[in-house]
């Protein structure tokens, strides 16, 4: 199972265009049916609290800062998610 989140974008709008503009989902890590969990990277969370960046699935790298909830979800993150089966938050 895998264990996705989606986080806001906060970066320079100067660079980045609409995705500033937009909640992206983040793949934190997978969890293989036997083993330990596989991290992908620094959590959404660590990204907060410690101002790492984070991936999201459409390869955009930004340090997270902003509520989600607020923007409209990535379409490109958002399509690779639903691509391999993944339950897609909704807002």
């Amino acid at each position: 199972m895998s264990d996705l989140t989606v986080a806001p974008v906060h970066s320079d709008p100067m660079l980045d265009g609409d995705h500033e503009r937009m909640a992206h989902i983040v793949l934190e890590g997978v969890q293989p049916e036997e083993g330990e969990f596989i991290s992908a990277g620094p959590s959404v969370v660590e990204g907060i609290v410690n101002g790492t960046a984070v991936k999201a699935l459409c390869g955009k790298i930004w340090v997270p800062g902003r509520d989600p909830k607020k923007y409209p979800l990535c379409p490109t993150c958002k399509e690779i998610a639903e691509g391999m089966g993944w339950d897609v938050p909704t807002s």
